[in-house]
C-alpha cells in the first residue's frame, strides 16, 4: 500500500484552518497555499537520499553531504497546482519544473488531458507531483500514470487537503507512490467536492469562478 503521511505540524494545521475560511480572500489564500507547500516540502524532503562529497572549506578539506542523483523536479497539475510551486522552489530552487494539464469532465468526473511538458531528464529525477486537492483521485492518478509512461519511477504526491476516496484510488493504482497530505477530510459530496474542504482551490488561488 502507498505510504500515506498526514503532516500534523502545528504551523501547517494553523494555515490550513485559515485557507478553509470562506472570508479568506484571494491574496491571502494564494500566499498561504504557497507557505503550506514550503512547510510540507521541508518535511517531505526528509526521505531524500544523501551522498558524501569531499570539498575544500576556507580551513581544510572536509566531507559533507549533498543530495544524491539528479536532484528534483516539481510537477504541478494545472491549474491549481501552480499555487504550490513557488513555495517549493523556495526550499529547492534548483529543481526543474514540468506541467501536466488535466481537467475534470463535469459529467463523468473523469480526468481529461490537455497539456504535458516535462523536463527532458525527468526520468532520472526525484519527482514531486503537486495539487492542493485530492478529491476523487482521478487527476492525480492519471498524472502519475503519464509520468510513469515517460520513464519516471521516483515519484511522490503532495496535496494540502485529501478525501478518503482519493487516497483509496491512489493506493489502488499507485501503491509505490508516497502521498503527503496536510489534512485528511471526511468525504466527497454529490458534486465530488471535499467535505468540509475549502471549495475550488483553483478559483480561490486565481480569483475566478
Amino acid at each position: 500500500m502507498s505510504n500515506v503521511i498526514v503532516m500534523d505540524h502545528p504551523l501547517i494545521q494553523h494555515k490550513v484552518g485559515v485557507i478553509r475560511r470562506i472570508e479568506t480572500g484571494t491574496k491571502d489564500f494564494r500566499t498561504i497555499i504557497s507557505e503550506i507547500a514550503k512547510l510540507m516540502c521541508y518535511e517531505a524532503c526528509r526521505s531524500l537520499k544523501l551522498q558524501d562529497v569531499e570539498i575544500e572549506t576556507p580551513i581544510c578539506k572536509a566531507v559533507v553531504k549533498e543530495l544524491a542523483g539528479k536532484k528534483l523536479a516539481v510537477i504541478p497539475i494545472l491549474r491549481a497546482g501552480l499555487g504550490m510551486v513557488d513555495g517549493m522552489l523556495d526550499i529547492i530552487p534548483s529543481a526543474k519544473v514540468g506541467h501536466i494539464g488535466l481537467y475534470r469532465d463535469p459529467e463523468t468526473h473523469e480526468p481529461v488531458e490537455y497539456y504535458c511538458k516535462l523536463p527532458e531528464d525527468c526520468a532520472e529525477r526525484e519527482i514531486f507531483v503537486v495539487d492542493p486537492m485530492l478529491a476523487t483521485g482521478g487527476s492525480a492518478a492519471a498524472a502519475i500514470t503519464m509520468l510513469k509512461e515517460h520513464g519516471c519511477r521516483n515519484i511522490h504526491f503532495m496535496c494540502i487537503i485529501a478525501a478518503p476516496e482519493g487516497v483509496e484510488k491512489m493506493q489502488k493504482e499507485h501503491p509505490d507512490v508516497d502521498i503527503y497530505i496536510a489534512a485528511l477530510d471526511d468525504h466527497l459530496n454529490e458534486n465530488k467536492y471535499i467535505v468540509p474542504g475549502l471549495g475550488d482551490a483553483g478559483d480561490r488561488i486565481f480569483g475566478t469562478k
